[in-house]
């Protein structure tokens, strides 16, 4: 193997790979990069076993500069071929298998010798397309995955709460994230008809959503055991969480006695005001409405008490006080991303619903916490 190429092309290319290492992996060829090397081409490949990122660099594409002497491929630690084009200082590099796994990295006055490991050893990962493909354009995956994810489990007691649920009957494509104490629900329309009930882990997710650049489309493929996002030259393939998803929505209220609307960048910052005020590090936050007066006030015997009137846009309904976390309420606000969001009530120890009243196909439910204050 001997090419050599742009080192701002290399060094980006190897940045989205390396997003998938694990650099304490028990498997030593997973804590590296493979390199592959054809007559016009460089193929990338990076997993932690869950996650695999593979990225292909064309020697027709823009300022890529890249020149094949010799074919092959080695696997080099992830942080040192990361550090050592980072620190290269020369708009190219060469990099070159000068004996057995030995591997030469040079560029202007800088040379490095760093030992490899042959691709032999590289654990072998299936990249074949799955059955079920569908498109969809970047900036409505990345709502998906913004407004869904957080809402995910962090815990590994349920494992399948760590992942988000993407359920497709016919068109309609439905993506749920629940951790047991709220919901977030985001529904999309597809071009092509399909059918699947599949769990992606929320941290593949995140990392699809880091390589997305929007105005682009993106190739979801699915089966009943990975799921890949072709985005570009880029593939992220992604394990799924087994075990059957909760069913969620019996938890959705479907009648709603009380709804307050208020403009969601008040609701935020009086959430963020009364927040510091915390029990255990938990910030409970209760909410006191009546027709003429909203009142957000939170407590703690250690700390203080805080106490806002809220200008609201409008509430309907009789007298009502409710307790929630306010982390949980404030970022279901934040992923709505609305100018006005209504909040719909079914009784004082019932979920409760937030929507943006501009967008139906994304909704936050909420569980109220009990108080004894």
């Amino acid at each position: 193997m001997n090419f050599s190429i742009s080192k701002r092309v290399f060094y980006n290319a190897l940045q989205i790979v390396a997003k998938s290492v694990s650099s304490n992996s028990p498997i030593p060829a997973l804590s590296g990069i493979k390199i592959e090397v054809e007559n016009d081409s460089i193929l990338l490949v990076g997993s932690d076993a869950d996650i695999s990122i593979m990225k292909t660099l064309h020697a027709d594409e823009e300022d890529i500069r890249l020149i094949v002497r010799e074919t092959g491929g080695i696997v080099i630690e992830s942080k040192y071929i990361l550090e050592i084009i980072r620190k290269i200082d020369a708009e190219d590099v060469n990099i070159q298998i000068v004996d057995g796994s030995l591997t030469r990295i040079s560029g202007g006055s800088s040379k490095f010798e760093i030992n490899g490991l042959k691709v032999s050893e590289y654990p072998l990962i299936d990249f074949s397309k799955p059955s079920h493909q569908f498109q969809m354009d970047a900036d409505s995956l990345l709502k998906i995955i913004a407004q869904t994810t957080f809402a995910t489990s962090d815990k590994e007691t349920r494992p399948v709460l760590t992942g988000v649920n993407f359920k497709c009957t016919g068109h309609q494509l439905e993506c749920v994230a629940t951790d047991s104490y709220r919901l977030a629900r985001k529904t999309a329309e597809l071009d092509n008809d399909s059918s699947f009930n599949i769990t992606i882990p929320a941290k593949s997710l995140n990392e699809v959503a880091k390589i997305i650049e929007k105005d682009s489309k993106v190739l979801i493929c699915v089966s009943d055991r990975k799921a890949q996002f072709w985005i570009e030259n880029n593939l992220v393939q992604t394990r799924l969480i087994e075990g059957s998803y909760p069913e969620t929505a019996r938890l959705i209220p479907q009648t709603f006695e009380y709804e307050l609307t208020i403009d969601s960048r008040d609701m935020l910052n009086a959430i963020d005001r009364a927040s510091f005020i915390k029990n255990e590090g938990i910030s409970i936050i209760k909410l006191s409405m009546k027709e003429d007066e909203v009142i957000i006030s939170s407590r703690s015997q250690e700390v203080g008490s805080s106490t806002e009137k809220l200008s609201v846009l409008s509430y309907t309904g009789a007298p009502l006080e409710i307790s929630f976390s306010g982390r949980y309420v404030f970022e279901a606000i934040r992923a709505l991303s609305a100018t006005t969001i209504s909040i719909q009530f079914s009784g004082e120890m019932k979920p409760f619903i937030i929507r943006n009243q501009r967008d139906q196909s994304i909704l936050q439910l909420v569980l109220p916490v009990r108080t004894y204050n």
